[in-house]
């Protein structure tokens, strides 16, 4: 037998996604499994003991090999047996069929049930999607297999390479590893998931200056700006970011296994503290925390509870922006100290 999964395409689903993997090779110990990824998606699985091979699909790359009739025809070549979507597109179900999969299991939406010999249904109300966690959601695929009951706690590996690549990230920007808060503000999803960038600095200067503690500010590429801007803002020099490093998943998983706390947007990085063993606060503005929790004991939500809440729009459609704007810096300071004090007590015992 042979397994191909086509894995989600956001960052934080496919950390959401670890349990499921884990079910299906704890199942399958001498099955081959292939993982179908965007390219960035491998280097967030780095390192991880389920896949043995990985073929990259990118509908949209100028690299032919990576178009759809490519990697139809190298999954053909591995001659699959079974193929589990994750995703929820016709156009991987129309590669799973391409790919000669006899059995194909995945959610039937999208118009795409006929494509499918094992077809889940997404828990509905009224005709609406009831709001679950995407980590239950991709496990039920495991189940369809016959997995049985897997644990909800995401894991993610950090690379040796990566490790050195942090400490020397942190001996340039003179940060003491022994303290540091790490904070996330992507928002690939859209603006309305942004906390104001003047609201990080403010939080980053009480940080430093009563918790005898550094701030680290971790981006990607078009996080960079704002990165720049937070640790311009805060004008103090325990206040850093990566915004000069080259950029790469593997480092900020790296910096943020190295931190005691990350304070972050509802963004992929998000998840990488709770895989990771790191304790996370979440600042939730216009989504669903139902959509995306992650049953992690270490994890602190702040939401406030507006009428408009959640919206789940990219950009807020009453242009107030309450949902963020109105989460105080002083709510989350006192987030911070908690958590902060718990692990030092818990450090002590």
């Amino acid at each position: 037998m042979k397994l191909a999964i086509f894995l989600p395409n956001w960052i934080g689903d496919v950390v959401m996604a670890t349990p499921t993997l884990r079910a299906l090779r704890r199942q399958f110990p001498a099955v081959r499994i292939v993982g179908v990824m965007r390219p960035y998606v491998a280097d967030v699985l780095a390192g991880t003991p389920w896949l043995d091979d990985q073929v990259f699909f990118d509908p949209r790359s100028t690299n032919r090999y990576r178009r759809a009739w490519s990697v139809a025809r190298q999954l053909r070549a591995e001659r699959i047996d079974t193929a589990v979507l994750m995703t929820n597109s016709w156009r991987t179900g129309i590669l799973a069929r391409m790919s000669g999969a006899r059995e194909r299991i995945g959610y039937a939406r999208e118009g795409r049930g006929w494509l499918l010999t094992t077809r889940l249904q997404p828990p509905m109300s009224r005709r609406l999607r009831v709001p679950t966690p995407a980590l239950d959601y991709f496990l039920q695929l495991a189940y369809a297999l016959g997995c049985r009951p897997e644990s909800p706690q995401m894991e993610l590996a950090v690379s040796s390479a990566d490790v050195c690549l942090a400490q020397q990230a942190f001996s340039r920007l003179g940060v003491d590893g022994r303290r540091v808060v790490a904070f996330n503000t992507g928002g690939a999803f859209g603006p309305a998931k942004m906390w104001p960038i003047e609201y990080f600095a403010r939080l980053a200067q009480r940080i430093v200056a009563e918790q005898d503690a550094s701030v680290l500010v971790v981006c990607g590429p078009s996080e960079r700006q704002h990165a720049q801007e937070i640790v311009r803002l805060a004008a103090h020099s325990r206040v850093v970011g990566l915004a000069d490093e080259t950029p790469s998943i593997g480092l900020t998983k790296a910096c943020i296994t190295r931190s005691r706390l990350l304070v972050t947007t509802d963004s992929g990085p998000r998840h990488f503290a709770a895989a990771l063993s790191v304790p996370v606060i979440t600042l939730f503005g216009p989504t669903d925390i139902a959509w995306s929790e992650t049953h992690y004991p270490r994890a602190t939500h702040l939401q406030l509870q507006l009428d408009c809440q959640p919206c789940q729009k990219r950009v807020c459609p009453l242009k107030h922006h309450r949902c963020m704007r109105d989460l105080s810096v002083d709510a989350v300071y006192r987030a911070v100290v908690a958590e902060l004090c718990r692990e030092e007590h818990a450090h002590a015992a």
